[in-house]
């Protein structure tokens, strides 16, 4: 596995704990994402080194940079449909990308002014901005938010193939770590090293209210 561990309690205790962070494991090069699938879309995408098979170009597919937030999601790989746990190597430009062309999934005042501008926004957008409560190892809320991000139409199709660097099935090691939770060992959990992430572009960053 390609991913940089350390020990959840480690890392508990100097990442922020409230406000919007985007919580990653990255480099210069780039970034990396979750996503969970059923089986036959998850095997095609770790066999082939990229989506297609039964991957849908056609609806919206959300990553999510944060692991502890896709476990959230996932239960730990433990929903139906949701078996096959992905680490997609995003490439870092790809990912300024979309945070560049994201549009929030709500109304923000501040950032379109008019709710009709919004609206029309929405409608031409191909990425897809939202932020949620973060979570911690058992599911319980936390006051830090975490971010994840929509891909559709021309976007989808970049993601799918041109914007990966490389896709790694870490369901096998989800399942040992998820152990750890069920019995209440945080003091063993190992999660993937992750610190807060900052956009190259200021006023995406101020977009994102990252500043």
């Amino acid at each position: 596995m390609n991913l940089q561990l350390e020990h959840y309690k480690k890392q508990q205790k100097i990442w922020p704990q409230n406000g919007h962070h985007i919580m990653a494991q990255f480099d210069e090069e780039k970034i990396i994402v979750y996503q969970s699938y059923r089986s036959s879309i998850g095997r095609f995408a770790v066999e082939n080194q990229f989506f297609g098979g039964d991957f849908s170009l056609t609806r919206m597919t959300w990553i999510k940079p944060n692991f502890l937030w896709m476990m959230y999601r996932n239960g730990w790989g433990t929903k139906e449909g949701q078996e096959v746990i992905l680490a997609i190597h995003l490439k870092r430009k790809a990912f300024e990308r979309y945070l560049k062309k994201a549009v929030y999934s709500s109304y923000q005042e501040e950032i379109y002014g008019t709710r009709e501008a919004w609206v029309e926004q929405v409608k031409n957008s191909n990425i897809r901005l939202q932020w949620d409560p973060d979570h911690d190892p058992y599911g319980a809320k936390l006051e830090r938010r975490a971010i994840q991000l929509g891909i559709r139409n021309q976007e989808i199709e970049s993601y799918a193939k041109d914007d990966i660097l490389m896709i790694e099935d870490i369901s096998d090691f989800v399942g040992e770590q998820r152990m750890f939770v069920t019995n209440q060992s945080l003091e063993r959990l190992q999660t993937p090293l992750e610190s807060p992430y900052m956009p190259y572009d200021r006023q995406v960053a101020e977009k994102l209210k990252l500043v």
